[in-house]
């Protein structure tokens, strides 16, 4: 991969692949070339190049290139709809964060996707991530969608803002800062074409308060009220899947009696005749990035299938929407997967075992991993806890090495990078198939 110097550079490597058109259309002329080697260079040039105005421009180009293949940004809220009706049971859509070399593990995704034909399945990323990943929503969607042309992908593709969540330490001291934060990131999402957005209030859920409608009324209000500022912002035609969530994961087991209460002040906040979520994310015994023993392997942690069903069941029957969603789950062991279709979830949030394997691959070059775990000491040692040993305080950290090892990473020689993209792309194979997604792609068509 190279980045274009200039606007010459640019329009010389570029022309002999498109025309482009006084109002501002193209048409691609050599596909096969921007797929051998244009596409590479435009998204290296977006994400690496130092001249502003070719980003722009490679920005642009790459999402009218992905319109010309048939590729579009989309929301999944039909599909939602249609699991809520009925239309389909036994399928939980995979929700994917990629924390790290984000064009080559969607290429992965959608190498996998293809073989499988897998209809509904979606590249997410959270508001944290975005923070420590030096991702903003423009660079992940950007990288999404140049993947899909690379690899001859056509369909609707799912981006997803994951965990837009509410801070309740600066929301305790200024409310009105906190939600104006996560409205400009709405703002700039929904410009990138995330036409998916999950709102985590349950950082407000206090359970100190007497009554189960009191402990769930803020979380309720904040998500109705941001609930409508994207029915505002959502593009014309485009009705935008909305999550809710409920129980903060990592802490304690969500239950009907929340969902129930959350559900009737959210509708009751919502102002009448707008859509309301599609989804609610509950807890039933994760935590994000898998609960990490001295030695640094990962402990097996026992999920509550029978509580993400009932909530399943009650978000279907009693609010119409798609189910339940489980976070956390990226790190379970392979034999938990199947479950989540049987039990009727609507989708898996999946991160840090992606993660893991790219660390963990013997092609990961063993320098850049030793410069990391000196990074990760030198900046982040005042996140280690007074019993971490080493292994958990590194393994607990170096997802935040993503960002500032960004360019080491994309730059691997082809050698160390296939081998390791090759082990992703089975494990997406292995998902869709544990999460009962395989031959769906005509799913799309029908809803």
């Amino acid at each position: 991969m190279k980045t274009y110097q200039n606007n010459q550079d640019f329009r010389d490597c570029i022309s002999p692949l498109i025309d482009k058109y006084p109002d501002n259309t193209v048409k691609i002329k050599d596909l096969d070339t921007l797929r051998s080697e244009g596409i590479d260079n435009l998204i290296y040039t977006y994400v690496f190049g130092d001249n502003a105005n070719l980003k722009k421009q490679t920005a642009w180009l790459i999402k009218d290139l992905a319109k010309c293949t048939g590729v579009t940004s989309a929301s999944i809220q039909k599909i939602y709809d249609a699991a809520a009706q009925g239309v389909y049971a036994n399928k939980t859509v995979p929700a994917i964060n990629i924390r790290g070399l984000t064009y080559e593990v969607a290429r992965a995704v959608f190498r996998a996707a293809i073989k499988n034909q897998v209809g509904p399945f979606i590249f997410e990323i959270a508001r944290s991530e975005i923070k420590y990943t030096e991702q903003q929503p423009e660079e992940y969607a950007t990288c999404v969608l140049a993947a899909a042309i690379k690899e001859g992908y056509q369909g609707p593709v799912f981006i997803q803002g994951d965990h837009f969540q509410v801070s309740s330490k600066k929301y305790a001291t200024d409310p009105q800062g906190e939600i104006g934060g996560l409205k400009k990131l709405i703002k700039d999402a929904i410009e990138a074409g995330f036409y998916n957005i999950d709102i985590d209030a349950s950082t407000l859920v206090d359970l100190s308060k007497p009554t189960v409608e009191e402990q769930q009324k803020e979380n309720a209000r904040i998500t109705a009220e941001l609930t409508a500022y994207i029915r505002e912002l959502q593009p014309k035609g485009v009705t935008i899947s909305v999550g809710g969530e409920i129980g903060e994961v990592g802490k304690q087991n969500s239950n009907p009696e929340e969902l129930r209460a959350f559900m009737k002040q959210y509708n009751s906040f919502l102002k009448p005749g707008l859509k309301g979520i599609s989804k609610i994310s509950v807890q039933t015994g994760t935590k994000h990035g898998g609960v990490v023993l001295p030695d640094g392997s990962i402990a097996e942690v026992k999920i509550d299938f029978d509580t993400l069903k009932t909530l399943s069941d009650i978000a279907r029957k009693e609010f119409k929407m798609a189910g339940a969603v489980q976070h956390g789950a990226s790190t379970l062991p392979d034999n938990a997967f199947d479950q989540f279709p049987k039990t009727g979830t609507a989708e898996v949030h999946l991160a840090t075992g992606f993660q893991n394997i790219i660390y963990e691959h013997p092609q990961f070059p063993k320098d850049m991993l030793k410069a990391i775990n000196e990074h990760l000491v030198k900046n982040h040692s005042d996140e280690r806890k007074p019993k971490d040993t080493d292994e958990q305080f590194l393994y607990n950290t170096r997802k935040k090495a993503f960002g500032p090892f960004k360019k080491q990473m994309w730059d691997l020689p082809q050698d160390k990078l296939n081998p390791i993209t090759k082990a992703l792309e089975d494990k997406f194979v292995f998902l869709f198939q544990k999460l009962n997604v395989v031959n769906t792609k005509n799913l799309i068509s029908q809803v």
